[in-house]
């Protein structure tokens, strides 16, 4: 987009990250007028690509007039570059565009063995020491607030934080997608200090745009993840959103390219006729152009209600669609042809 302003690494904020496999770029859209410093995480878990393409479509459309708007659209870099052992994932998906086919890769839901090994026998979280599962020492959402001589996992949220302070973000949004047979479902999940901003957000989504989007508090005894320790450790408010995606549940059947862009599982669909889901689902599934919208929106409407909240500390987006749009003319309508950018327009994801 024309819009993004400059483009910079984590390592920038953090030297231990710079010229690592989670040296991801950090996009940059900065307004002519001061206003809110927002961050949107996509790609904390690239197995949920629901957000990565959000975020992707806010970098290649947005164009902010006041405030600033920092987009990680490969939050955990690494967990792109490998699939969930034994579980049949595509390597990557294909998006349709006016102008062709724009291929993605398909990512885990933790980082990459390659880059970071061995798991320990417990995973013990810095810095509450609570116990948590052995894999999830390399689950980028369970290493908040990282520690700057932890693991790659650790160390990359460590980034993200000295990049929260030291652009002062005013709120963090971080895009997550979840199986239906999960509780956390069609929600934000807001720290404390943003409880009231999620639940207008959610307020105004339900009554306005055609879908609906619960609100919940961040456990204060859950460690590890960004709703929580996001909003303890800085001065930032912390959110979390979840979009349904049936390719992640356990009850699915072949989880092949078609069935993560389509959402349609007859599986799923029995088991929700069994009363085991958190979220409905029918023959029509929950198709990516659904979840791309619902996270565009939520965003959108995130900065809206921050600005009826804080007049006088806005942000103003430009150029980015919402559900509705999204839904019309699918997620690809968005993508922008790299072929046609503006020379020194064009970044390696």
């Amino acid at each position: 987009s024309e819009g993004v302003t400059a483009v910079k690494k984590l390592g920038d904020y953090f030297d231990k990250i710079s010229g690592t496999i989670n040296d991801c770029n950090i996009y940059i859209l900065e307004g002519e007028e001061p206003g809110a410093t927002m961050l949107v995480l996509g790609g904390s878990h690239p197995e949920e690509p629901a957000g990565r393409l959000a975020t992707w479509i806010m970098a290649e459309n947005g164009i902010i007039s006041q405030g600033r708007l920092i987009l990680a659209l490969s939050t955990n870099r690494s967990a792109t570059t490998v699939t969930r052992p034994s579980g049949a994932y595509p390597r990557d998906y294909s998006i349709q565009t006016p102008w062709g086919e724009r291929t993605f890769r398909m990512g885990d839901r933790w980082t990459n063995p390659l880059d970071q090994w061995p798991d320990p026998e417990v995973y013990i979280h810095y810095p509450s020491r609570q116990n948590l599962a052995y894999v999830d020492v390399r689950n980028l959402n369970r290493a908040w607030p990282g520690r700057s001589n932890g693991t790659l996992t650790e160390q990359t949220t460590f980034a993200f934080m000295e990049l929260i302070r030291q652009e002062k973000v005013d709120v963090v949004i971080d895009l997550h997608e979840a199986e239906l047979q999960y509780p956390v479902i069609n929600t934000i999940v807001a720290h404390e200090k943003g409880l009231e901003l999620a639940t207008m957000v959610s307020m105004m989504l339900t009554d306005f745009e055609g879908f609906s989007i619960g609100t919940e508090f961040s456990p204060k005894n859950l460690h590890g993840l960004s709703h929580r320790e996001i909003g303890d450790h800085s001065e930032g408010i912390s959110l979390l959103v979840e979009a349904p995606e049936p390719f992640l549940d356990a009850t699915r059947g072949i989880t092949d390219r078609k069935q993560l862009l389509e959402g349609k599982d007859d599986f799923v669909v029995k088991a929700g006729k069994h009363g085991l889901l958190y979220a409905p689902i029918d023959e029509n599934g929950w198709p990516i152009d659904v979840r791309v919208g619902r996270h565009l929106s939520t965003i959108l409407q995130t900065f809206e209600s921050w600005n009826e909240m804080y007049p006088g500390n806005e942000i103003v987006c430009q150029g980015v669609p919402r559900y509705a749009e999204v839904i019309e003319n699918g997620t690809g309508y968005y993508l922008k042809d790299p072929g046609k950018a503006t020379e020194g327009k064009v970044a390696y994801e």
